[in-house]
């Protein structure tokens, strides 16, 4: 990318998502996303009156989850810790950024 091209985007860290919106943006089916929201894999989703709204950050944990499934065969469980430890390294060296180790 050079120095002058513009990124357009949306900021997702404040927004919540539908369970359509994000098994699109996952390339997954709704049925995936919701066995494993009922299963409790997703900590940050929640369900009011019966409608599912995601928080922006379970984009990135749905799509390395379906990766981890895909690519390693693993259970969703598995997926799911592996997802919880990758999300703990990234907040570590989000830290380490802010005091001016990394």
């Amino acid at each position: 990318m050079s120095e002058n091209e513009v990124l357009i985007g949306t900021l997702l860290d404040e927004s919540w998502l539908t369970l359509e919106q994000v098994a699109a943006a996952c390339d997954v089916e709704t049925d995936w996303l919701l066995a494993h929201l009922e299963a409790g894999l997703f900590p940050h989703a929640e369900s009011v009156a019966g409608v599912w709204r995601l928080a922006g950050e379970t984009l990135r944990r749905a799509r390395r989850m379906r990766a981890l499934e895909r690519d390693f065969d693993a259970v969703p469980e598995l997926a799911a810790l592996v997802a919880d430890l990758l999300e703990e390294t990234d907040r570590l060296r989000a830290r380490l950024y802010c005091l001016g180790e990394e």
